[in-house]
């Protein structure tokens, strides 16, 4: 029962991203070949919704389900790192046409394709686990 509410806000969340048509792979490369708005508008939207709900927890004295206040430590910009890393999650992106949020709502919208989507990213992630410690950090 405690897990209603995730539910509630992972239907949501579907219903807004299926609504935008940010699960849309044309609508994803008009955004990167800049010749529509639309995505940007959605990922701005994004951010400036998060940033005024990050303050309000903050203000608040919110506290996190281990407990904590709420708060945000900005990462130590590494140029190189954060360049290669936004390469290739932009490459990936542009490919496949999703994201990892996405991916699982194009798979709950029908498109049993991305389960192979999931699947990749699943094993991706188990790989990177694997070798992170060999990995330039």
């Amino acid at each position: 029962m405690k897990n209603i509410p995730f539910l509630l806000v992972g239907i949501f969340f579907g219903i807004v991203m299926t609504k935008s048509e940010a699960l849309s792979w044309y609508r994803i490369h008009e955004m990167f070949r800049f010749e529509s708005f639309h995505m940007y508008g959605i990922i701005g939207t994004a951010v400036f919704i998060g940033a005024i709900g990050l303050q309000l927890m903050k203000r608040s004295g919110m506290k996190t389900l281990r407990g904590t206040f709420v708060e945000y430590k900005p990462m130590q910009l590494r140029l190189t790192r954060h360049i290669l890393a936004g390469s290739v999650f932009g490459l990936g992106w542009g490919l496949i046409g999703a994201c990892p949020g996405p991916m699982y709502i194009l798979l709950g919208n029908g498109y049993w394709i991305a389960g192979l989507l999931v699947l990749s990213a699943i094993l991706g992630t188990f790989a990177y686990g694997l070798i992170k410690d060999k990995l330039p950090h």
